[in-house]
């Protein structure tokens, strides 16, 4: 059975701890902000830069950028699996999928596999994640990848902000649905969908009621939720966040919670006090 690497984006919001155990090859997203443009950026100096009221915008990756990430693995032998962020959101699996087209014929007894996640954040983490570990149990390349294809099916990934602001300015929601975003005291719910793209679905008055109403939806839709792990991404609210997992625990019986900063990437798109929950259901 062929060695075989895993590729991902920074967009995949998993903590550095946790990357660096599953030994990941990672290509990173870039943001601009002003004349500046940043590969990396620390999520606390890229919050503060949005509170400023910084303006950043984003930039997908390239084709060059995954051929020269590729091409060493195959040249060694390896084979590559790429589980890349959601082509709703991003050109970013348009580049990669054409930079694997572009390979295959001068590597063709490797395989180059790459997965639309539809996923965002710590959703992509989750399938990272699982990814990885099933690469550590002497999973092949064909296991994994079909798990990974099964699995982005079954993702729940929920979501509240502040306003709608960010995602209106970025082309992710009609004006239409931003309209929701500047109604006094209402908080939207939203959701990526099966597509990998956004969906508003829910108005809710008051912040801590949007929070609780997404651990409503978890507690109707996740599948066997006490003994999974429960995602949360935050946009600096790390103290909301941890309030959120502490429900998790406490009224659906949740051992496991990984809470991490949303990066800047996804930020961009957002704005500050983003909270983002991911599990595993059957489907939306």
């Amino acid at each position: 059975m062929s060695e075989f690497i895993i590729i991902a984006n920074n967009t995949c919001d998993l903590p550095e701890d946790i990357l660096q155990s599953l030994d990941i090859a990672m290509l990173p997203l870039g943001i601009n902000i002003g004349e500046e443009s940043y590969k990396e950026i620390s999520s606390k100096v890229f919050y503060q830069k949005l509170r400023e009221g910084a303006m950043p915008t984003t930039n997908a990756a390239n084709l060059g950028e995954y051929i020269d990430l590729y091409e060493p693995a195959l040249q060694a032998g390896k084979d590559v699996l790429n589980l890349v962020f959601s082509s709703g959101l991003s050109m970013t699996y348009s580049a990669a999928q054409m930079a694997a087209q572009e390979l295959a014929g001068k590597y063709p007894d490797r395989k180059i596999y790459v997965v639309d996640t539809m996923a965002a954040s710590l959703g992509e983490g989750l399938l990272i994640r699982g990814a990885a570990e099933m690469r550590a149990a002497g999973k092949s390349i064909d296991e994994v990848r079909d798990w990974a294809e099964e699995t982005k099916g079954k993702l729940l990934q929920y979501f509240t902000v502040n306003d709608l602001g960010h995602l209106k300015r970025g082309g992710r929601i009609s004006a239409a649905q931003a309209l929701v975003g500047g109604m006094l005291g209402v908080k939207p719910i939203l959701k990526v969908n099966q597509t990998g793209h956004l969906e508003a679905l829910e108005k809710v008055r008051g912040r801590q009621a949007a929070l609780l109403r997404i651990l409503d939806i978890f507690k109707e839709k996740a599948v066997d939720v006490a003994n999974q792990t429960i995602y949360i991404s935050h946009g600096d609210c790390e103290d909301e966040a941890k309030w959120l997992a502490g429900q998790f625990k406490e009224q659906l019986g949740v051992n496991n919670v990984i809470i991490s900063f949303l990066g800047p990437v996804i930020g961009s798109h957002t704005g500050a006090g983003i909270i983002a929950v991911f599990g595993v259901g059957e489907g939306q």
